[in-house]
């Protein structure tokens, strides 16, 4: 990458930056992190001019990398402090991934499509984040070997409260999670673990993504 390769990608970081600010992120370590990741590096080829705009863009298997907007914004919902234990369940690209590691979070990420966690067990330690805990399996299972989790994100919308994430969540533990069906403006759900069968839940935002699938592939 040349020089002014390098310096126009920064400003577009800016500039989206200030944009997600606008819409309503108060975190600086949130906004620092987004303009930090080079998320052109995430994207098809030939697509690095859309990479800084605030919209989701198609990745490999008919997923998504989420809009800049809504990764922050689950970031800082989560209110992720250094060596919190986050369970991401949806590596795909391995974007939000990077997001929770400059947060300096301890990150263990679950992706049920082989080839996606294949090619982010190559490409994340690539570009610096060789530290992101990889884990191919079914997201509706956690990882339950590593629980439990300070923090649990979900990129991938469940038509209800995935349970077993909820016994992998600790006591006094915060996880979010687009509920709604496939194909339709979901809820995105905040949830906050009181004790082992008690969850306080307040109702986010509209969005949608992705469905979230049982199983491997």
């Amino acid at each position: 990458m040349t020089n002014n390769e390098s310096l126009r990608y920064k400003g577009m970081r800016k500039r989206l930056v200030e944009q997600i600010a606008n819409r309503g992120i108060l975190s600086e370590k949130v906004l620092l992190a987004i303009g930090k990741i080079k998320r052109h590096l995430f994207v098809y080829a030939g697509s690095e001019h859309l990479a800084y705009k605030d919209i989701a863009l198609n990745i490999d298997h008919k997923q998504t990398i989420s809009q800049p907007f809504i990764v922050a914004y689950q970031t800082e919902l989560l209110d992720i402090q250094p060596r919190d234990k986050v369970l991401e369940i949806g590596t795909g690209s391995g974007y939000q991934a990077c997001v929770l590691a400059e947060m300096e979070a301890e990150v263990f990420s679950v992706e049920r499509i082989e080839k996606l966690h294949e090619k982010a067990k190559i490409f994340l330690p690539k570009i610096g984040y060789e530290a992101i805990n990889l884990h191919f399996g079914d997201g509706f299972e956690g990882w339950e070997e590593q629980a439990p989790f300070d923090k649990i994100i979900v990129t991938a919308a469940a038509e209800n409260f995935p349970a077993k994430l909820g016994e992998q969540l600790k006591i006094g533990g915060k996880m979010v999670i687009p509920i709604g069906p496939q194909g339709e403006v979901q809820k995105l759900m905040f949830y906050q673990k009181k004790d082992a069968k008690t969850f306080l839940c307040t109702e986010a935002s509209n969005v949608k993504f992705v469905p979230m699938l049982k199983g491997t592939k």
